[in-house]
């Protein structure tokens, strides 16, 4: 259902069913004061009969020969009987039974299929009734409602068209954001305006603009991802042609050389792919099985395995600290892995590599990779992290710190890089623990 019909259906049905409900109430209370207004009239009349005879003098209605003339009035009776229950007044013969009445106070008669409502006063020994007939106090009370009526049911219909035009207009702003997403151009990836539009609305601008800017923040890393995969599998892919080139036209020995060179090159391309797909998807947020914490000892014994370097190339702790990081062991391991063999690249061969762990505090753990190596100029310390960056001319792929950079954003962590005073290059990767 459309949210302007759920609207009108709503707000109408609301108004309806409390002006309804209003109505009702307000009909019953005008039938009650109209009913007493009546029984008032009613009694009033009474009171007033009475007090014009008792005008005349006391021995009037004994010495009267005939009956007073009460000149009779449609759909209202009266009569006046003496003391000796002698009637001396009345509107109508044919009401003689109606009118006669022994209790005083209100009462309903019915007589000829026509309902009364009588009441009867006594007062200085005469005995006045009164009565009128209900089908015109009925007429009067249709009367009465039909003219309360009709402002009320104008009002309501014009209440529940100013609520559809209300309606109608509130949701233009809906209607014009549809239209102009309708015919955005597919590649506009710009944030929608706000201006114009009803404060309501803005957190969910809001939150498309956010969503529009992780998009293109994805298509762009894709772009980066395949320019920098174009750039730099060109070459190891140039050396390979070259040297299955050379191969062909050589003999002997020299073919096993160009061949090894070409099995080389294959292992470099190998490795360079492995590496850009590992950091397409830490910084594509894919799934790395369960996200669970891992072993800060597990991590640093698995990172080490694979690492390949001899037991003395390295200076370690006595243990690490019982803390689990709050990553998947998958990106951990790569994370500690690609710290230490920057370090064993880098770093001279009768020197070891010194791997330290502290927590900062009760969150975060600060795990720092040492070497003795002379370390990259102080102003390259910033560029680290960038992707296919290399210090000097090394054959690495140029994408391992920016893999470890990614992982610790991706973790909420922290890499940082220094050269202490006492020389040699270091690496600190912060992580959060439980």
């Amino acid at each position: 259902m459309k949210l302007r019909t759920r609207l009108l259906l709503t707000l109408g049905l609301t108004l309806v069913l409390l002006w309804g409900v209003a109505a009702a109430w307000l009909m019953q209370d005008l039938h009650r004061e109209v009913e007493k207004t009546l029984d008032h009239r009613l009694a009033q009349s009474a009171r007033m009969v009475a007090g014009l005879m008792e005008q005349l003098p006391p021995d009037t209605w004994t010495t009267a020969r005939r009956n007073f003339s009460i000149p009779a009035t449609q759909g209202l009776a009266c009569q006046v009987i003496a003391p000796g229950g002698k009637v001396i007044a009345r509107t109508h013969v044919e009401l003689d039974q109606l009118l006669s009445s022994d209790r005083p106070g209100y009462a309903y008669r019915d007589m000829d299929g026509a309902t009364w409502r009588v009441f009867t006063l006594r007062r200085s020994g005469l005995t006045i009734t009164t009565a009128d007939r209900l089908d015109e106090r009925n007429r009067l009370l249709r009367d009465v409602i039909t003219v309360a009526a009709v402002p009320f049911v104008v009002a309501l219909l014009g209440s529940l068209v100013a609520i559809w035009l209300g309606v109608l207009r509130g949701l233009r702003p809906l209607a014009r954001l549809q239209e102009g997403l309708r015919r955005r151009n597919p590649e506009d990836l710009a944030p929608l305006p706000v201006q114009g539009l009803p404060g309501e609305l803005h957190p969910l601008i809001q939150a498309f603009n956010d969503l529009l800017a992780r998009i293109r923040r994805t298509i762009e890393r894709e772009q980066r991802f395949t320019d920098d995969a174009a750039h730099e599998l060109r070459t190891p892919l140039t050396g390979i042609k070259t040297h299955l080139q050379v191969a062909r036209r050589l003999e002997g020995d020299a073919v096993q050389q160009a061949l090894s060179q070409a099995e080389l090159g294959v292992g470099r391309l190998g490795s360079t792919l492995d590496q850009l797909l590992m950091l397409a998807r830490v910084e594509g947020r894919a799934g790395f099985g369960a996200e669970t914490a891992s072993s800060l000892a597990e991590v640093m014994a698995l990172a080490l395995a694979d690492c390949g370097g001899a037991p003395e190339r390295f200076e370690l702790p006595a243990t690490w600290p019982s803390v689990r990081l709050m990553l998947p062991r998958e990106l951990a391991v790569t994370a500690m892995r690609n710290l230490i063999v920057n370090a064993l690249t880098h770093g001279p061969g009768n020197r070891p590599v010194v791997l330290e762990a502290s927590c900062s505090d009760q969150h975060r753990i600060t795990v720092t990779v040492r070497d003795a190596g002379s370390g990259p100029p102080q102003e390259a310390l910033a560029h680290l992290a960038e992707r296919f960056w290399r210090a000097g001319k090394q054959q690495g792929s140029g994408l391992g710190l920016a893999i470890v950079a990614a992982i610790a954003q991706r973790a909420g962590g922290e890499l940082s890089f220094a050269t202490p005073a006492q020389g040699g290059f270091e690496a600190r990767l912060i992580l959060p623990v439980e």
